[in-house]
């Protein structure tokens, strides 16, 4: 009796201890549960906000190639850089068909001294240009070379009908050019820097421009500006000396660039405008030419 008093209270002891440990035990798997469910809604609400993310970037990818597809090609710039480059491999091209195919008494030796100096001076700017234009730069040294030899044919060609005098002026001419642009190109950056530091007012601000008189933004439009006026000066020149393929090449050139001008950085307002000019006068020059040709 006793031994079963003793293990009837020890099983009473115990019973609220078990108990616990139940409670216990069904809280902690409750609470795994939860926990559990918690991770997995919140693991399934992050995938569908990383796929709804994926979703909206793709659409506005797609959207932004759209509206690039639907953008006009007037406000293309690599297609214009394109272009004009195209033309000016154009250019290059009439240099060495002409040096080819047409004799050294049409070569205009006023002409090709301008282009030495436009091309040498449009390779650096397409190199700096931006966006860069490397297919511009190459078709400009390019003609630089083409260039060479035409004014070295025309040259032989004048030595050998005993033109020695006209000869003479030409190298003298050449000379005193290189010379003032090796002056220009060595002493330009004391100049700038003299000026902008003076405080000059517009003077110091024109000198510090990105596309002032100090750089190139500057210059390979005015060295375009010498085309069309060596153009302009010639514009009764015999439709029997000038070439068909630089003509239209130079004319293409004007088209295309005069809108190129401005869509690059920084924006080249002389470039746009001697480009329409450039256009003008090569055009009137490619007209008389065809007519004299091919209409008469």
């Amino acid at each position: 009796m006793i031994a079963a008093a003793t293990i009837s209270r020890m099983a009473s002891c115990q019973a609220p201890k078990v108990l616990r440990l139940r409670l216990t035990t069904t809280t902690q798997v409750k609470s795994s549960n939860h926990n559990y469910m918690k991770r997995y809604f919140s693991d399934k609400t992050t995938k569908e906000a990383t796929t709804t993310t994926a979703k909206e970037a793709t659409t506005t990818a797609a959207t932004a190639a759209k509206e690039e597809t639907k953008k006009s090609w007037w406000n293309n710039t690599q297609w214009w850089g394109t272009a004009g480059a195209m033309a000016g491999w154009g250019m290059s091209g009439a240099a060495i068909y002409d040096a080819l195919e047409s004799s050294p008494e049409l070569i205009s030796l006023n002409m090709t001294g301008v282009l030495l100096v436009y091309s040498s001076l449009f390779a650096r700017w397409a190199f700096v240009v931006k966006p860069q234009n490397l297919l511009l730069a190459g078709c400009h040294v390019t003609n630089v070379a083409a260039q060479m030899n035409q004014l070295r044919r025309a040259v032989d060609y004048k030595k050998e009908n005993g033109k020695d005098d006209e000869v003479d002026d030409i190298m003298k001419k050449a000379g005193a050019t290189a010379a003032a642009g090796a002056a220009c190109v060595l002493g330009g950056p004391m100049v700038q820097s003299a000026i902008v530091n003076a405080n000059l007012g517009v003077v110091s601000s024109i000198a510090a421009a990105e596309a002032g008189p100090f750089t190139v933004h500057f210059w390979a439009p005015m060295s375009k500006w010498m085309i069309s006026g060596a153009s302009f000066l010639e514009l009764d020149r015999p439709t029997e000396k000038i070439s068909l393929a630089q003509y239209s090449a130079l004319t293409l050139t004007g088209f295309f660039f005069s809108r190129y001008a401005l869509l690059v950085s920084p924006i080249n307002y002389t470039l746009c405008s001697v480009n329409i000019a450039l256009f003008g006068s090569s055009a009137w020059h490619l007209g008389r030419k065809i007519k004299a040709d091919y209409l008469s």
